[in-house]
């Protein structure tokens, strides 16, 4: 279909709209990954890994997008263990062990994300032997280039999981371009407001990093054929979020009140 139907085909913009909506809540696992990540650097150099690493997970869902038909093929697997479980409601198996290209990333993206997420727990939980650390500088710092390195190894796991689901919702390569280009400058928008209320709001870091723990279980799950529906996933998040925004907005209010 040419630029000029789409452009005129009501149905081309629903899916737009539909599309970037997918993109940009995809895109929130991402955007707390590099955050919590960015946060650990020195003060200048925060912003600009963040733009770094947000301009990286734009490139390289291009060039995924450029190869629609090599994507298409990693959901094919490439060896079975022969193991699957009780089939379910919808006739399906609870889970499998045929693995394709595409489940190995998911599963190495998802241990991946526990291994970090537990050991910034584990920093934020046992403070250094010289007793600095507090709870507003829970982790230990790092890199701008291990810092680069990390949100890479994770863009090429969510970039895989954007695609795919782009690919899934339509056919039409414009409008994956378009939608991915928009969710990820939303994502550009978004990352340094949040990154300074995650700074300004320590509690919400563990909040952020059971996120995190949850996504690596999520994955590597999806990667053995367990597919948990995101949307459960994603309320589980907005309802913890709207439940500790309530706890920092009562600890402001009981701020206030000992100040006057």
């Amino acid at each position: 279909m040419s630029i000029l139907a789409l452009l005129s085909d009501p149905a081309a913009w629903a899916a737009l709209a539909t599309l970037i909506v997918m993109e940009v809540v995809l895109g929130i696992d991402n955007l707390v990954f590099i955050s919590l990540l960015s946060n650990k650097l020195p003060e200048g150099q925060r912003v600009r890994v963040r733009r770094v690493g947000i301009s990286l997970a734009l490139v390289l869902r291009l060039i995924l997008l450029s190869t629609i038909a090599w994507i298409a093929g990693l959901v094919e697997p490439v060896f079975d263990l022969g193991l699957t479980g009780a089939l379910g409601d919808h006739g399906q198996p609870s889970f499998e062990t045929a693995f394709s290209v595409r489940d190995l990333i998911l599963i190495a993206g998802g241990v991946f994300l526990l291994w970090k997420a537990t050991s910034e727990i584990h920093h934020t939980l046992d403070p250094n032997d010289s007793g600095e650390e507090t709870a507003e500088k829970p982790s230990i710092a790092i890199s701008f280039g291990s810092a680069i390195l990390q949100i890479l190894l994770l863009d090429i796991v969510f970039s895989f999981d954007s695609i795919l689901t782009a690919i899934g919702m339509t056919d039409q390569l414009p409008i994956m371009l378009v939608a991915v280009v928009v969710a990820v400058g939303a994502m550009l928008w978004a990352s340094t407001p949040l990154a300074n209320f995650i700074e300004r709001n320590p509690t919400v870091v563990m909040l952020a990093l059971g996120f995190l723990l949850m996504i690596g279980a999520m994955l590597i799950a999806d990667g053995f054929g367990v597919h948990v529906p995101k949307g459960y996933i994603y309320v589980a998040m907005a309802f913890s979020g709207g439940v500790e925004a309530l706890n920092i907005a009562a600890r402001r209010s009981r701020a206030r009140t000992r100040g006057h």
